[in-house]
């Protein structure tokens, strides 16, 4: 006997995708009505934040039919059976688009899955749509001249963060029930911040990053990457990434015999009131049940730098030939003409990128110091981790004015070394990163904390994760662009 379904598409809206899979394979709620409420939800919003860059619509509810049906019959895929996903614009995705923002490559159409798109269709899950990012992903603000600007759901004239902002407002508007981001600065925990979902980066190697674009192949640079979730609960992000993880690990320590670590907030970096009184309010709320100390983790001041001269190993040589057609582009020139015209094919976000690759480009005996440092900074890091949690804030703020996180990050002043610290901690030092929505910063924006550790302490970092997501109330729909939710 087939159940009655009376789930409001509003309700949709706000499960997590562990619920909605729950409720298909159950029978509460069939594949295709989730699929047809988030096409509908998405049609409404997407007009005012550009997160949405191409759909599979039509293959979404011809999979989901095959689904319901596969679910009547008792045949569930996966854990994610029947879910829609959305997937991050730079992961290749079979017969759609992975352009990187570039105008000439528009129309290249993806003949396989990324590794990690095809462990999550493994899993039942079904794509839905791609989501934007800046060019290349080389930038902390999403906007690029093929698909424009991704606009932050809780106020579109803010940003809504990078790389995967794209994910980031989508998610936060409650558009898609989990998705799928990469991170090399920040990328995943940006978004996550200034949205106010779940996000998580994984540490060094834990996911193939293979079918990503761009591939990065520089060891440094490699080690920084981290391919993962982006959703609305502790519980999505550690089942996609059980998912999607390549050596599950089996070492995972109890929170309760680990310190957790706050850096003292006169810590020379910029922090806004409300920042700082969050940051504080969740220490506080900790030291009632876990051990709690003060300390400044080792690098913490050497690690903005540190990221940034890794990133222009090369001069940004690598990323400038897969953006560029000509073999010796006129950077220079091209950013210069985006400025005053607007009317080259690359944004400037992207150009003054390369330039400030090329300016801070490390010379020979410093990339040995680099070398040498990140070495022997994994050895007392490592040993500084193995009975720690570390939770830093995220951004010095929430989601400022477009333009802002570009101007802070890429200024030729060296601000990024005030302003980034606590996201290239994670990224220089392959960590696992757990980015968690606590509040509301001065302007009513979302505002979060990230749990650090190593790979050994994730299962305790999702638990303190879980126990903040209770405390605090975890993520939270924005539903200031709705219409007609009552059906």
């Amino acid at each position: 006997m087939t159940k009655t379904i009376s789930i409001k598409r509003q309700n949709i809206l706000d499960m997590d995708a562990s619920t909605l899979a729950s409720k298909i394979k159950n029978g509460d709620l069939t594949s295709l009505k989730a699929v047809n409420t988030y096409i509908n939800h998405i049609k409404e919003v997407n007009p005012s934040i550009n997160a949405v860059v191409e759909n599979h619509f039509s293959q979404a509810i011809e999979q989901a039919k095959v689904y319901d049906q596969k679910a009547k019959d008792g045949q569930i895929i996966g854990p994610l059976h029947g879910v829609p996903v959305s997937i991050k614009e730079s992961f290749d995705v079979i017969e759609m688009k992975t352009t990187g923002g570039l105008i000439h490559r528009q129309d290249f159409i993806a003949k396989t899955d990324a590794i990690c798109v095809a462990k999550l269709k493994k899993a039942g899950a079904i794509v839905l749509v791609k989501t934007n990012t800046p060019t290349l992903c080389f930038c902390q603000e999403t906007n690029n001249k093929l698909y424009g600007r991704t606009n932050n759901p809780w106020d579109l004239s803010r940003t809504a963060g990078g790389s995967s902002g794209g994910e980031g407002a989508l998610l936060g508007v409650g558009g898609i029930a989990i998705g799928l981001g990469s991170d090399i600065g920040g990328s995943i925990r940006f978004p996550s911040h200034f949205n106010g979902i779940v996000g998580f980066k994984p540490g060094k190697y834990q996911v193939s990053q293979k079918g990503h674009y761009p591939f990065l192949a520089h060891p440094l640079q490699e080690r920084m990457q981290s391919i993962g979730p982006m959703g609305k609960s502790v519980q999505d992000i550690e089942l996609l990434y059980s998912l999607i993880q390549e050596q599950p690990n089996h070492t995972n320590n109890k929170v309760k015999n680990l310190e957790i670590i706050f850096t003292p907030l006169i810590v020379d970096y910029p922090l806004s009131y409300a920042t700082q009184n969050m940051y504080q309010d969740v220490k506080d709320n900790l030291a009632s049940d876990f051990s709690v100390q003060e300390d400044i983790p080792p690098y913490l001041k050497e690690s903005a730098l540190l990221w940034q001269e890794i990133m222009s190993f090369d001069g940004g040589k690598s990323i400038r030939e897969q953006g560029f057609q000509s073999d010796r582009p006129n950077v220079l020139k091209e950013y210069i003409k985006e400025k005053t015209t607007k009317n080259s094919q690359y944004h400037y976000y992207f150009t003054w990128a390369l330039i400030g690759a090329a300016l801070f480009k490390p010379s020979k005996k410093r990339q040995q110091e680099i070398q040498e440092t990140v070495t022997k900074g994994d050895r007392e890091i490592d040993l500084y981790l193995k009975d720690r949690l570390l939770i830093l804030p995220v951004y010095h703020q929430g989601a400022p004015l477009h333009d802002s996180v570009y101007n802070e990050i890429f200024s030729i002043r060296k601000t990024f070394q005030q302003y980034l610290p606590f996201v290239a901690y994670a990224n220089v030092w392959g960590l696992p990163s757990l980015t968690l929505p606590i509040g509301e910063d001065e302007n009513n924006m979302p505002i979060a904390i990230q749990i650090i550790s190593s790979t050994e302490n994730e299962g305790a970092l999702f638990e303190v994760g879980k126990w903040l997501e209770k405390k605090f109330g975890g993520y939270t729909r924005c539903d200031k662009l709705d219409n007609n939710l009552s059906v």
